[in-house]
């Protein structure tokens, strides 16, 4: 059995391949970005060609994406996806999540991107009804935005995950494609359990510092 990379009260990471270290598999809610099978690109630089540190492992096609899923089968899930691929079977809803603060670079196009689509499957989430589209107003790009600061290409805020995780049935949260681990902090806050999974040996040392960082203490 493969050893926790980091463990504190409420979050256990692994550093593997989340289609061999299964501990994540026994959880209760799957809320996770996955590789969303567009071979990534950032401005004009491809997946292929980008620095290894800099791309997104498994991006070629939605296979490990479906695969999890698969694994996961009717349990509720929140999944991040692009609108260029096709949904995951069994989506029963769609949220829209709007990057109020995406600009538009050097893009020579009429319109530019800024937002990303969120899947629900499963059932039992919870709470007052709100609108699908959720905004933010996180700085992601620049010196001081959440890509430089964490080295990742497409980090996600820990208040976007607080605001999903909210709705969530109750039990564990799991994220086998944890990144630099915006789904493990998030769950912490909200004093949920969680287990992440990362394939990436730096992302597990940036989450395993993120949460070190930030130490909570919950009175029930």
């Amino acid at each position: 059995m493969t050893a926790p990379y980091y463990q504190d009260e409420f979050v256990t990471l692994y550093h593997g391949d989340c289609l061999e270290v299964d501990a994540w598999q026994s959880a209760d809610v799957l809320v996770t970005d996955p590789p969303y099978g567009v071979s990534w690109k950032s401005g004009t630089m491809s997946n292929a060609h980008l620095p290894k540190e800099q791309r997104i492992a498994n991006d070629e096609s939605t296979i490990v994406r479906d695969t999890v899923l698969d694994i996961w089968a009717e349990r509720p899930a929140l999944v991040f996806g692009s609108w260029r691929i096709q949904r995951p079977k069994n989506t029963r809803n769609r949220l829209i999540w709007h990057k109020a603060e995406n600009k538009p670079g050097m893009r020579a196009t009429a319109w530019f991107a800024a937002d990303e689509e969120i899947y629900q499957l499963g059932s039992g989430f919870v709470g007052k009804p709100e609108q699908n589209v959720i905004v933010t107003h996180d700085r992601r790009d620049g010196a001081y935005g959440e890509v430089a600061k964490f080295g990742h290409p497409t980090p996600k805020p820990v208040g976007l995950l607080e605001n999903l995780i909210a709705k969530c049935p109750p039990g564990v949260i799991a994220d086998p494609f944890a990144g630099v681990g915006s789904t493990l902090i998030a769950a912490r806050n909200l004093a949920r359990f969680a287990i992440g999974v990362e394939l990436d040996e730096q992302y597990c040392e940036t989450i395993a510092n993120r949460l070190s960082q930030d130490v909570f203490h919950f009175e029930f």
